[in-house]
């Protein structure tokens, strides 16, 4: 049987992140993709330019549209910015009965904020409670506990034990943009905590490194892997996707990590800039 996930997630025009980076993951690791758009952007390599939020009513229909037919094996839940729409999101999983991969996009890799400030309350109380994992860097899970962003690994076990109190039943605080030769992840469930570590790559190119990872996991959990096992393959698949990305040369700014690097060998792809 095909094996199928759902990214409910904001489109990134520029292809490096978002619904498309989720759907190119999903590919990437044997996985069929179904999505629902929550929101239109205008973005590139360099930034974001503009956004339009989809009608709550829309993104609901879609979610029943998918959830109806195909038998989704796991849910991944990306950029939604308004309060609206998180409350439809939560309650039409709520009726299909269903737990997600939570990715609280807040903030795109070239620091615009994609999420109104007034939505972080709502994503806290009814998307987290809904997480079987939630995913934040560093820069989210200081601002979902309003907290000074972690500065060590104990600090961001502190941090992601917190974020379980809203209700996740696990946390992974992504250690991408901290310091140090290793990046390290800290896995928190209320049992036990696991650290996971991979050589830092030094890249620009890494627009799209939060939705791949979150992705990576939901097809993973799609396919049947415990939590520990669909985490540690996901980093691998990322961390192998950032170190492809220098070959890509796509846009002039920040540019997206390689999701077919597997496939596309860099004789096939001209000098990156």
């Amino acid at each position: 049987m095909t094996v199928i996930a759902l990214t409910i997630a904001g489109s990134d025009s520029g292809g490096g992140a978002g619904i498309q980076a989720d759907l190119k993951t999903f590919s990437a690791l044997g996985v069929f993709g179904a999505s629902v758009v929550t929101a239109v952007t205008a973005q590139n390599t360099r930034g974001v330019t503009a956004i339009e939020d989809l009608s709550p009513g829309i993104v609901a229909a879609q979610i029943d549209a998918v959830l109806s037919d195909l038998a989704v094996g796991a849910i991944k839940i990306g950029m939604v910015s308004r309060t609206e729409t998180i409350r439809a999101i939560a309650e039409r999983l709520r009726a299909h009965g269903r737990c997600a991969v939570v990715d609280p996009v807040m903030v795109a890799t070239s620091g615009d904020r994609l999420m109104r400030e007034e939505a972080i309350e709502a994503l806290r109380s009814e998307l987290l409670p809904l997480a079987d994992v939630a995913t934040p860097n560093l820069h989210e899970a200081a601002l979902l506990i309003d907290r000074p962003m972690a500065s060590g690994e104990a600090e961001m076990e502190q941090q992601g034990r917190a974020i379980l109190d809203f209700g996740a039943r696990a946390v992974l605080v992504k250690g991408g943009h901290g310091t140090g030769s290793d990046s390290v992840d800290l896995l928190v469930r209320p049992e036990r905590v696991e650290r996971l570590s991979a050589p830092r790559v030094a890249t620009r190119h890494d627009h799209g490194t939060g939705c791949t990872l979150a992705a990576a996991i939901t097809a993973e959990l799609a396919r049947g892997s415990e939590l520990r096992d669909a985490t540690v393959r996901a980093k691998a698949y990322l961390t192998d996707a950032l170190e492809a990305g220098m070959t890509l040369g796509v846009g002039s700014g920040r540019g997206p990590v390689h999701h077919f690097h597997r496939w596309w060998p860099a004789s096939m792809l001209g000098d990156a800039p």
